[in-house]
């Protein structure tokens, strides 16, 4: 009996757990089903506002500069080569890579031995040259004299002929006696021509003697000339590079053993495109003397010098682009020939150009400007020169507008903005802007008891920051800025 008690007391709690499951799950199907079948009213539209930043854009002068990466080089720079072969036998103390010369110093010498023997030989045979031209010259004059020896000869043997040939018209003389004469005449003449010819073989001596003499000098300044290259001086002032030449080795003919460069005549060459290069022309299409200002970034350490544009290349190069300018630059220290530097070249004077951020100028050449009621308007500028993250713009009814600088695909025409000015403007806009946001404000039940519901309702808000914007929510008067908030944030 018991037991048939206690099975039906079970059977009768089970049957009782069964109904209450039914009848939480029928609650709860109950409840989704309701809140699916809700209908949840979409917080009214407001339009939203963008904070942006603006700057007013002010026309004037500006002066543009071009920006171009070149090379410094030396406008002073000598190749010493030999040119003579040889042992080098001395060097000087400074002859080094980096060695600083003057003007003068003998720099390498060369074993001067052979080229000392050969001038000796030359002197000797410029000796002999000279005498043989002082013995040439004392022959002439030798048989100039026997020259008119043989002439007065000649001329009285004449006169003794003609005296035989009266005296025989007059019947005086004899035949045998005028020929005799007139042979002695005839011989005479015949010394008289064969003076001259040894005259002319004198005078012929004397030119050859003149010819050797001025081989002999030749050959003698020729030696010398060998000699003075077996010693190497500085033609001016300057530093050594690429030096590769050691005591005792021996060199050839028109070998290089350095670079002798002036680092106080500096240059740098710098290349722009071709338009860059058309905006440096004057009206008669010359290069204009361009101030340079060159930059070496040196770790931190930059190096800055001074100089001006004197002239380009005359051909553009194979295979290159643009023009080659060279830049004469000024006092330059610490400035080597090789370094590769920023060259910024200030050009010619721009007028009636407002500069500006390049992140204001739009792809299609327009910009956003500030119009009625603080809304976007769109207008057309002339973009008149890039400078780095800037750009020069122009256009009609642009001066004194407020520009937009940060253009993003949110922002168009129409679109209402709240602008972010700069300076003193932008002092006295962000304190109204204070003032209004220290507005305190009532409200009435109806509007409390909606924002405390669009609070109560975040789960994203922290707990300690709800319950201080209900605090907030609570007091009789509340910040205007806190209900802007909460009605832009949360939707109310």
């Amino acid at each position: 009996m018991r037991f048939l008690r206690h099975t039906v007391f079970g059977v009768f709690l089970a049957a009782l757990t069964a109904a209450l499951l039914l009848f939480a799950v029928q609650i709860v199907a109950s409840a989704i089903q309701s809140r699916l079948s809700d209908e949840r009213k979409a917080p009214p539209a407001r339009e939203r506002v963008f904070a942006v930043n603006v700057v007013k854009a002010e026309l004037g002068a500006v002066t543009p500069q071009l920006t171009a990466f070149g090379r410094v080089e030396s406008r002073r720079r000598l190749e010493l080569r030999t040119a003579a072969a040889g042992r080098v036998v001395a060097l000087a103390p400074g002859f080094e890579d980096g060695g600083d010369v003057t003007a003068g110093t003998v720099l390498v010498q060369i074993d001067p031995a052979d080229a000392q023997a050969a001038l000796e030989r030359a002197e000797a045979d410029m000796l002999d040259a000279e005498a043989e031209d002082r013995e040439a010259r004392r022959g002439l004059t030798l048989a100039q004299d026997e020259l008119a020896a043989a002439q007065d000869q000649a001329a009285l043997r004449a006169r003794a002929l003609e005296r035989q040939q009266n005296l025989q018209e007059r019947g005086v003389g004899s035949a045998a006696t005028a020929e005799v004469a007139e042979l002695a005449a005839a011989q005479a003449r015949q010394a008289v021509i064969s003076r001259r010819q040894a005259a002319s073989l004198a005078e012929a001596r004397i030119d050859q003697a003149a010819t050797r003499l001025a081989r002999a000098r030749i050959a003698l300044e020729d030696a010398q000339r060998t000699l003075d290259d077996t010693t190497i001086t500085a033609a001016f002032d300057g530093t050594l590079q690429s030096v590769n030449l050691v005591e005792g080795r021996l060199v050839s003919t028109n070998e290089k053993l350095a670079d002798l460069v002036d680092p106080a005549q500096l240059e740098v060459a710098f290349r722009v495109s071709t338009v860059q290069f058309a905006r440096l022309l004057d009206q008669s299409g010359k290069l204009i003397e361009a101030p340079v200002r060159v930059t070496l970034d040196a770790t931190g350490a930059a190096l800055t010098a001074t100089g001006v544009a004197v002239r380009d290349s005359g051909a553009a190069g194979e295979g290159l682009a643009g023009r080659l300018i060279y830049a004469r630059l000024d006092t330059a220290p610490g400035f080597k020939p090789g370094d590769f530097v920023t060259v910024h070249v200030e050009e010619p004077v721009v007028e009636d150009v407002a500069r500006l951020p390049a992140s204001a100028l739009g792809s299609d050449g327009t910009v956003l400007v500030i119009g009625a009621d603080d809304r976007l308007e769109t207008l057309a500028v002339t973009l008149v020169r890039r400078q780095g993250d800037d750009v020069l713009l122009r256009g009609e009814g642009f001066a004194g507008r407020e520009v937009v600088t940060g253009r993003t695909p949110l922002l168009g025409a129409g679109i209402k903005v709240r602008p972010l000015r700069q300076g003193a403007e932008a002092a006295a806009t962000e304190a109204t802007t204070r003032a209004a946001e220290a507005e305190m404000i009532e409200l009435s039940d109806d509007h409390r008891a909606r924002l405390v519901a669009l609070v109560e309702q975040n789960s994203r808000m922290p707990q300690e920051a709800k319950a201080r914007v209900l605090a907030q929510l609570a007091e009789a008067k509340v910040p205007a800025r806190l209900v802007n908030r909460i009605e832009t944030r949360m939707g109310g």
